[in-house]
């Protein structure tokens, strides 16, 4: 399974694509309003910040297929490298979707909330659907269930579409859904630090320090 980062604050992003081995980048166009600046600035950075080989998506506001398309042949010319466009699910986005398969521009079918909506996407040629985990549970749904049985029929039925899981609360649901066999997530900067916070790991480290001062004081093994 391969990590993602679900923001656009500049900070977090420089902060985990330093520490963690993250893969790229997602965005929406709440979490870019959030930011309150000016896009092409922001989604620009984005970019040098992860390089050219780690994905980012970005999501259409457009409306229509043509202007679905218009947006992405855009946003792949001034973003480069590693690009994918979101495109939500519906008639005018399985349409776009299908056009820019034969463009070569690789899409992100987001709002997945079934698993007949993320098969309908990878016949339609997306390259990853993503479903909403977290969103599921608070309507009494099963968010995990939903993504294991896409993995499962998207594998009964040979289909190259991977699955990004998206919107999470907690750890629990990113590890159940690692379970499942998801292939990608796409997390907080919280949730990203979380996965590898645990008492008892930070208990041990206190003790390797405090076991290793009693004896050689501040002296490192660069210092012998």
């Amino acid at each position: 399974m391969i990590y993602l980062l679900d923001t656009a604050d500049l900070n977090a992003i420089q902060h985990c694509n330093a520490f963690y081995p993250m893969s790229g980048v997602t965005t929406n166009p709440s979490i870019i309003s959030k930011e309150n600046t000016d896009f092409w600035h922001l989604v620009e950075r984005i970019r040098n910040v992860i390089g050219e080989n780690k994905m980012l998506h970005v999501q259409t506001t457009a409306q229509k297929a043509d202007d679905i398309v218009a947006e992405a042949r855009l946003l792949q010319k001034r973003l480069g490298g590693s690009f994918y466009i979101k495109v939500p699910i519906g008639e005018e986005g399985l349409k776009a979707t299908m056009l820019l398969k034969k463009l070569g521009i690789p899409v992100t079918m987001t709002a997945i909330f079934t698993p007949a909506q993320a098969l309908m996407a990878a016949r339609a040629g997306a390259a990853f659907v993503a479903p909403y985990v977290n969103r599921l549970d608070n309507i009494i749904g099963d968010g995990v269930q939903v993504v294991s049985d896409i993995v499962k029929e998207l594998s009964l039925h040979r289909l190259d579409t991977q699955v990004l899981a998206a919107s999470f609360k907690n750890m629990e649901q990113v590890h159940k859904c690692a379970l499942a066999g998801c292939h990608c997530v796409t997390v907080s900067e919280d949730i990203m630090r979380g996965l590898i916070s645990h008492p008892m790991t930070n208990a041990a480290i206190e003790t390797f320090e405090r076991d290793w001062k009693a004896v050689y004081g501040n002296k490192t093994i660069l210092d012998f």
